[in-house]
């Protein structure tokens, strides 16, 4: 599916950045206690990345690099989930994200099902190589692959959807 949509790419010197930023961690920490409500729903749905997705895509990678950075962060220290421990590789994971869908927003200027699958495949292999380096255990640093399909396609059909049919 190939669609054109609005895709913006506001300056840190711009308040929407923040603004919008600032929803986009509100729905990365709303989506997160929705999924938790599910045992396994965090591993499973990966929702602290969707609101990342849709952020860097629509508003570009300094929104994305803000919310990626926030939202992990405050759902860790006000909800303990993610686990501190699991902080560095989630954002690792999330700055990714930020990086690879501002980028193909901006270069590409469109949002299909074929560049989210590239964006989500790009920050999940490439996230799940720094975990292993980080934590030296492959079989944890693998489990978005081993458990988290459903949340990728959730960020893939999801946030296509999202970036192209919900005005924001």
């Amino acid at each position: 599916m190939q669609t054109t949509v609005k895709l913006h790419n506001p300056g840190y010197d711009r308040p929407v950045t923040y603004v919008m930023a600032a929803l986009f961690v509100i729905g990365n920490i709303v989506l997160p206690q929705l999924a938790h409500l599910v045992p396994q729903g965090g591993v499973t749905w990966l929702p602290i990345y969707f609101f990342t997705l849709v952020g860097a895509y629509k508003y570009g990678w300094r929104t994305g690099l803000l919310t990626a950075v926030i939202s992990p962060v405050v759902n860790s220290v006000f909800f303990g989930m993610p686990a501190e421990a699991a902080l560095p590789a989630i954002i690792l994971k999330s700055i990714l994200l930020a990086l690879a869908a501002g980028y193909a927003a901006s270069r590409y200027g469109r949002a299909t099902l074929g560049l989210l699958i590239a964006v989500v495949l790009s920050y999940q292999i490439i996230g799940t190589a720094g975990e292993w380096i980080m934590n030296g255990n492959f079989h944890a640093a693998a489990q978005d692959f081993r458990i988290g399909i459903p949340g990728m396609l959730l960020q893939i059909v999801g946030g296509w959807f999202v970036i192209n049919k919900v005005r924001i």
